[in-house]
C-alpha cells in the first residue's frame, strides 16, 4: 500500500550518479510521474510539510 499525504502519493526512483553508483530518491506527486514507482514510507523517515507551499517532503525522524 503506497503512502499518501493530503492527496500526494510517495514514489521512489533509482538514479545513476556520475561516479557510476546508484541512489534511490523519494518524492511526492499528485499525478503519475513518467518514471518511478509508488512506495511505502521508508524506515527512519517522517513527512514534513513546507510552510509556504504546502508540499510534503521526507525528513529523518
Amino acid at each position: 500500500m503506497p503512502h499518501t499525504h493530503n492527496g500526494y502519493t510517495l514514489y521512489e526512483r533509482d538514479v545513476e550518479l556520475k561516479n557510476g553508483g546508484t541512489q534511490t530518491i523519494y518524492f511526492f506527486s499528485k499525478k503519475t510521474p513518467k518514471s518511478g514507482e509508488q512506495t511505502e514510507m521508508p524506515d527512519g523517515y517522517e513527512v514534513g510539510v513546507n510552510d509556504s507551499t504546502g508540499l510534503p517532503y521526507l525528513r529523518k525522524a
